[in-house]
């Protein structure tokens, strides 16, 4: 991946002023425009650790769902299954959150999106420098806590934390714990 421009527009510039249709996930992957549908074992994580995190935040940071966050990069624009806010966060002059305000991005895993998820969010996040990512993937029933970010799109240290044990988020000054014993497994979905 090449250096980021630092200057660049935001890619979710293209779809100023578009409709998009409902029940959509929508991103922007090396400037290409991305939808697909949620699948439900996402949905599922979403809904169990959203509420979690948002209790043990207070007034310490914000967690957001699929909303678009602003990359340092016109080929690129992400809009995270749940990312956290630091506290004291402001929006940008076109009303999002920009890459630096995160300390935390977590990206339930499908089929669809193993490419994005395992490759190129990994790189684009760790060269962003965002602190803390996780991988939730329902298939094997594993969050992938990845920590320490360096420039180069890696992240030093890796923590594999299965279904049913505490998911701990190293947040700056504070933890927040995750119980992943409601995470459905994608083989255990109907």
């Amino acid at each position: 991946m090449a250096a980021m421009d630092m200057d660049a527009p935001s890619a979710w510039g293209v779809l100023d002023g578009v409709t998009l249709p409902r029940g959509y996930r929508v991103e922007i992957t090396e400037g290409k425009i991305i939808m697909t549908p949620r699948a439900e074992a996402q949905w599922k994580v979403v809904l169990e650790a959203a509420p979690q995190i948002r209790q043990q935040l207070a007034a310490h940071g914000d967690i957001l769902s699929d909303v678009m966050i602003d990359f340092p990069s016109s080929q690129y624009g992400y809009a995270p299954d749940l990312a956290i806010t630091a506290p004291g966060a402001e929006r940008n002059s076109r009303g999002r959150f920009e890459w630096h305000s995160l300390e935390a991005v977590l990206e339930v895993v499908s089929k669809s999106s193993r490419d994005n998820d395992f490759a190129k969010k990994f790189r684009l996040y760790a060269e962003c420098g965002i602190p803390v990512y996780v991988v939730v993937d329902p298939e094997a029933g594993v969050c992938a806590v990845h920590r320490r970010p360096t420039r180069t799109g890696t992240y030093e240290e890796e923590t594999e934390v299965p279904f049913g044990a505490d998911l701990v988020l190293p947040l700056a000054g504070r933890e927040i714990t995750v119980r992943t014993d409601g995470f459905p497994k994608a083989g255990d979905l109907g």
